[in-house]
Order: structure tokens, then C-alpha cells, then sequence
């Protein structure tokens, strides 16, 4: 006997020792749902018979479920006092406050309810739903499974039971306990085989734990009814994409779109499935087409926050950060307690370098969502962005002249806010010429200070002052050395530096020996498109305290063929000119070119807190010494590392190059190294303002 069966048992039951009246009529208005016609028809009773006990009863039901809970609740309470000892009335009260969602309320009235009579099936089932929205999951199963031992099997209990172990299993995932989250859901695949809610469940564990396999095959027995297979094919999409395929996830996308045709009355599903398609554009790079497709969807829904979301997607990967914040700003006008609303306008600030903002909004995703994963990620990304570290990096070079040196370098970066950053540098290097007939030997201490201040949030300044001293065979001396900088991102997709540096020639233990300093006067130019191709510059006019001159100009064309690992290939230009000709000193050609192909890869990051990673850089090309005949050049360059976890990493590096401009004193040279990085803090120095944020929008 199902709940509402019992219910309708027990009215009956009161219609047969009641007045004599007929109210069978309004019974089955209350058994088929029509509550509207089921108050009217009770209230008109209630108009002729107004002390009737079972008129009242199922008057108060009715309005209840139709939508009044309050009346309801008004109506069982002057039934309670007038009948202080009835059972049945006690229920329907209880009930009514789960209809206007007085959760606690209700738990205390189940539960002395279920004291007085705990064979009673109704207060049973009713104090575990009670439990199950006050997510008091655990013992909302132990109330349900009695109320199981009650009426076995019973179609209301077990429905509750399926829903409240979704429940728990959704609580157990977000503690990342996924193995018992899934152990949970198991077991409602054995009362209910196949449940779409369930496998939904289960699909979204996997994804979280990267088990794309198996969410696959769940997706694939989803997709068993031919509107289910729709859902199935977007997910599908998704998955695709999260293994980094694009083409097929685009491929699939396109699938959907086919299949959904014949369900273009069903508009949130056609929705659905046109979202996940423009998506998949955007993922592979087709930023017209998405367009075009994003213009049709505002013709039919305007203001929509599914097609408003499309549109600040599109804007994150072409870099409109600003048009990304104002869409997701119309999705939060819209439901201040969105998502993509909350989730995506922080990472739209954080784009923008306003990090204060994107933390507002990510607390406030884990205020509607509590343990989400990419708002905590977000956090924590934002935390050790501005969290004090320090790099060591220890280099062993060689050249074919006989040169070697070990160099060891100590940096820190201590921010003290999101605007300003204090940076110190140690460097010790040592140089020897192993030929006898030249044996010399050069060390130098290098220790500078400085810092970055943020002018705006796409200017900034960056600074240092320092001194090197330097001990070779012949001389001793110390030289000031400083280097200022203006950063700034003048248009979208472009960076531009300019700035000053004074340093020191310490390549090797002659150049040091003669003290030779150099005045860089430098420009540094940066383009990046949305079709993936990308144009860097450099250019650099040097004095020398010998009276000489360089000019030095570096330009380079790629383009990027993966994201994932990033993946490009370019071509290389390189001209130096020098003043005066002193090759016996140093490289100093009138003019030197180079040209050369290059191909780079690089793996910097994964979805899992300690991986490996790499870096792999090639080229080969020709280079023109004044009128020296051409020749071949080549140079490559790898690094490996592993990250142990957010705030520690280590790596070995390597590299050679025959490049005449590859060294200072224009020799072949072959360098080996280790890199270790480590942020002394999981947060910032000043957390307190940022602890400030999370407790006013947590603890709201």
C-alpha cells in the first residue's frame, strides 16, 4: 500500500463514520491531484457543516497542496486544539510544515510523533524526509529503512530512499569521498535499475576524479530512450573535451544537433544541446562561427542566461574580458545565485587582474555551493599568486673555448598586497679559462633589490638596484646595477615593455677582468591573435663603457598548433651590429643575421596537484658573419620537472647551442642545470583582508 493509499484509506475511513453527507466527490479531487477543485469542494461543505471533523481535514490538505501552506498549517493547528489527541490530525500538521519548509520545526513534531507511535508509517516516512532537507542524511537513511520494515517495499519509501542516498552521496562527493559516494549510489541502482538521476550522479563523480571511461559508459546506458540519448551525446561532448579532444567533442556536438531536431517544441532541450555545440566551436577555435550562432540564439532569447553564459564563454577565450564581466553581471541580475553567473565572473576578474573582486565571487559560489572544486581551485590559485616564494638555480656552462662556470642564483618575491611586490636576487658566479697558456680565473657576487608596483591593472612598474663585485686574476671592483621597466597591455591580446638596464660582461673570466658595462636601452613587443598565430619583438640598443655601440634585433613569427601541450612552430630572425670590430674581446660583428625554424613544446600544468611536466625547444637555421660564408646553426633546449604540489617544484635543465650570438664571447655552449622553486606560505602576508572577504560573504 502506497503512503497516499493509506491516506485515502483512513479519510474513507472517516467518511463512513461521519456525517451523512457525500464527499466521495471531493476525495477523488484530493486522490487525483486536483486540489483547486478539492478546496473549493471542501469549503463549500465546510459552509454548511462547519464543525465537520473530515471536511476540515481534507480542506486543509487540499489548500496545503495546492499551494497555501500557511492556511494549511492555521487550519491543522485549530484542528490540534480541538482535537488534542488526534493522531491523524498531528500528521497533517506535521506534514504542513514540511509544505512550507519548516524543516526544524518539523523534525522536533516527527519526532515526537514517531515516540508515540513508532509502527506508525506515515510519521516514520515523514520524520526522515524531514531529515533528508535538513541534509541530516545518514539518519534519514536509518528512519527510512524503518519505515521500509513497516510496509516493505513500499513505492513512497523507496522513492525517499533514492533521493536522500542522493543526497548523502552528493555530501560524501563533496568531501571527496568519492569511493563511499559511489558505493552510495550502487545501491540505488539495485531498487532502481538504470535511474537517469542516479547515473547522472555517478557520471558527475567520475568526471571529478578524471574517470572518463567509465562516466562514458554510464552516459552510454543513459542513453537507452531516444530523448535520453540526446543528453547522452551532449555529455559526451563534454567528455571529449575534458580528454582534450576537440575535434570530436565538436563532432559529437554536431550529432546532437541532428538528433534533437524532432524535439524542437522541447525548447530547453534544443537549449541544451545548441549550447553544448557553441561550446564546442569555441573549444576548437571557431570564434566566427559561435559568434553567428550566439547572434541567432538572442534573436529567440533575449537576455537568457544559458545564451548570456554562451556569449561570456566566447569572450574568456578571445580575451573580451570586459564584455564577459558585463554579461555575467545581466546572469546574476537575473539570479544572483547562478553558477556560471558566480563562478565565471571571478575568473573574468581574475583575467583582468583584479583579484580582490574574483575572490568576492568565488566565496560567493561556495556560499550557494558549498566544497565546489573550481571555486576552491580558484582560491587557492589566487592565494599563491600572491603568496611569498623563493627560486634557486644552480647552472654548470661550458663553451669550446675553454670556458667553464658554475653560477648559483637565490630570488624571493614577498608580496605585501596585490599591487606592490618586493623581489631580492643573490647570484654567485665563477669562471676559469682551462687553457694553460690562459688560465684565468674571475668570481662575482651579484645582489640586487626591487620591486613591482601595479600603476592600473595593466600597467605596471618594475625596478631594481644592486651592486656586483667582481674578483678576477688582475682586478678587484664593485659596479652599481640597476634595470627599470614599464610593463602594460596597451590593447587586447598584446603586451609592451619598455624599459632600462645596466649590467655587467661576466660571460667569462676576460670579459669580467675588463670591466666592460653595458647600458640596454629595450623594447619588447608581444601580439597574440585568436586564429593562433603570434608575433614577438625585441629590440635593444646597448652603450658600453669601451665606447662601443650594438644594436640587437630579435623578431619572431609562430603559430600555436595544440593548446594541450602547447604546442608551436615559428620562424626566427636575429640581427647584431656593433660600432667597432674588437673580436679579440668579445663577438662584435659590423653585422650578423640569423635565420632559423623553430618548433616548442611545453607542458606546465595538469589537473592533479603533483604531475610532471616539461619543456622541449628546437631550431635550425643558417647565420651571415659579415661576409663570411653562411652556415648552419642549431640549438635545442628541454626541461623536466615534477611539481610535488601546489608550493614546491624541481627541475633539471639543458641546453646547446652553436649560435655565434649565443654567448657573449660568440662560442658554442653547452649549459646544465637544476631549478627549484617553493612558496614559503599557502597565502598571502596580508590574508587578514583577504580572510575579511570570506567571513563577510560566508557567515552572511
Amino acid at each position: 500500500m502506497t503512503q497516499k493509499q493509506l491516506w485515502f484509506s483512513l479519510l474513507s475511513l472517516l467518511y463512513f463514520i461521519g456525517f451523512s453527507q457525500d464527499m466521495k466527490e471531493g476525495f477523488n479531487y484530493l486522490e487525483t491531484g486536483k486540489y483547486q477543485e478539492a478546496s473549493l469542494f471542501f469549503e463549500k461543505i465546510l459552509t454548511t457543516y462547519p464543525s465537520n471533523k473530515t471536511a476540515k481535514l481534507c480542506y486543509g490538505r487540499a489548500v496545503g497542496l495546492n499551494g497555501n501552506a500557511l492556511r494549511a498549517i492555521s487550519i491543522f493547528e485549530e484542528l490540534k486544539k480541538e482535537y488534542p489527541n488526534d493522531y491523524e490530525i498531528k500528521l497533517n500538521y506535521a506534514e504542513s510544515l514540511l509544505w512550507n519548509k519548516e524543516f526544524k520545526k518539523a523534525e522536533g513534531f516527527y519526532k515526537q510523533l514517531v515516540n508515540e507511535d513508532k509502527s506508525s508509517f506515515p510519521a516514520v516516512l515523514g520524520y526522515a524526509n524531514t531529515l533528508s532537507n535538513l541534509k541530516k542524511y545518514e539518519e534519514a537513511l536509518l528512519r527510512v529503512n524503518e519505515a521500509l520494515l513497516i510496509i516493505p517495499a513500499n513505492p513512497n519509501a523507496l522513492i525517499s530512499r533514492k533521493y536522500i542516498r542522493l543526497g548523502y552521496a552528493s555530501k560524501l562527493a563533496q568531501k571527496r569521498e568519492y569511493d563511499l559516494a559511489d558505493q552510495m549510489l550502487d545501491k540505488n541502482l539495485k531498487d532502481f535499475p538504470r535511474d537517469k538521476d542516479t547515473l547522472l550522479n555517478k557520471i558527475n563523480i567520475y568526471m571529478a576524479i578524471n574517470k572518463f571511461e567509465e562516466a562514458k559508459s554510464l552516459y552510454k546506458q543513459l542513453g537507452v530512450k531516444k530523448s535520453d540519448s540526446i543528453l547522452s551525446l551532449n555529455g559526451l561532448a563534454l567528455i571529449a573535451h575534458k580528454m582534450h579532444k576537440e575535434k570530436k567533442a565538436l563532432k559529437i556536438a554536431e550529432g546532437a544537433l541532428i538528433a534533437v531536431k524532432p524535439y524542437e517544441k522541447d525548447s530547453l532541450l534544443t537549449l541544451n544541446v545548441k549550447e553544448r555545440y557553441i561550446q564546442a566551436l569555441i573549444w576548437n577555435g571557431k570564434y566566427v562561427k559561435a559568434r553567428e550562432e550566439i547572434n541567432e540564439l538572442y534573436k529567440k532569447y533575449p537576455n537568457h542566461s544559458k545564451v548570456l553564459a554562451m556569449e561570456s564563454g566566447l569572450g574568456m577565450y578571445t580575451s573580451n574580458f570586459d564584455k564577459s564581466i558585463e554579461n555575467y553581471q545581466k546572469i546574476l541580475a537575473n539570479d544572483s545565485t547562478s553558477f556560471d553567473g558566480n563562478l565565471g565572473i571571478a575568473n573574468a576578474y581574475r583575467a583582468v587582474n583584479d583579484p580582490y573582486a574574483s575572490l568576492t565571487y568565488a566565496y560567493k559560489t561556495l556560499r550557494f555551493y558549498p566544497e565546489q572544486r573550481d571555486a576552491q581551485k580558484l582560491i587557492k590559485t589566487l592565494n599563491l599568486q600572491y603568496s611569498p616564494f623563493v627560486e634557486h638555480k644552480t647552472s654548470y656552462t661550458i663553451d669550446n673555448g675553454d670556458n667553464e662556470a658554475w653560477s648559483f642564483l637565490l630570488k624571493t618575491e614577498i608580496p605585501f598586497s596585490t599591487k606592490l611586490t618586493f623581489t631580492g636576487k643573490y647570484i654567485y658566479r665563477t669562471t676559469r679559462n682551462k687553457k694553460p697558456e690562459n688560465d684565468h680565473k674571475a668570481t662575482s657576487n651579484n645582489f640586487t633589490l626591487g620591486g613591482n608596483y601595479k600603476l592600473t591593472k595593466n600597467i605596471s612598474i618594475v625596478g631594481e638596484l644592486g651592486v656586483l663585485k667582481a674578483n678576477s686574476s688582475t682586478n678587484d671592483y664593485s659596479q652599481l646595477l640597476t634595470s627599470i621597466f614599464i610593463k602594460a597591455k596597451p590593447f587586447k591580446l598584446q603586451n609592451l615593455e619598455i624599459g632600462y638596464s645596466k649590467e655587467l660582461q661576466d660571460f667569462n673570466a676576460e670579459l669580467v677582468d675588463r670591466k666592460i658595462v653595458m647600458n640596454n636601452y629595450i623594447i619588447n613587443y608581444n601580439l597574440n591573435t585568436n586564429f593562433n598565430l603570434g608575433w614577438y619583438t625585441q629590440y635593444i640598443y646597448t652603450t658600453q663603457s669601451d665606447e662601443n655601440k650594438r644594436n640587437l634585433l630579435f623578431t619572431s613569427l609562430y603559430y600555436k598548433i595544440l593548446r594541450r601541450p602547447s604546442t608551436k612552430i615559428g620562424f626566427n630572425y636575429q640581427y647584431i651590429s656593433f660600432d667597432n670590430q674588437v673580436p679579440e674581446i668579445y663577438f662584435s660583428p659590423s653585422r650578423f643575421n640569423v635565420v632559423e625554424i623553430f618548433a616548442d613544446l611545453i607542458k606546465n600544468s595538469s589537473e592533479k596537484e603533483a604531475y610532471w611536466f616539461y619543456r622541449a625547444n628546437a631550431a635550425a637555421g643558417y647565420q651571415f658573419i659579415e661576409n663570411e660564408e653562411k652556415s648552419t646553426t642549431f640549438r635545442i633546449e628541454g626541461e623536466l620537472g615534477y611539481q610535488f604540489s601546489d608550493r614546491l617544484r624541481a627541475s633539471l635543465y639543458g641546453k646547446h647551442s652553436n649560435i655565434a650570438s649565443a654567448t657573449a664571447a660568440g662560442f658554442k655552449f653547452t649549459e646544465v642545470g637544476f631549478k627549484l622553486k617553493w612558496y614559503l606560505t599557502s597565502k598571502p602576508l596580508f590574508y587578514k583582508k583577504i580572510e575579511k572577504i570570506e567571513t563577510k560573504i560566508l557567515k552572511k
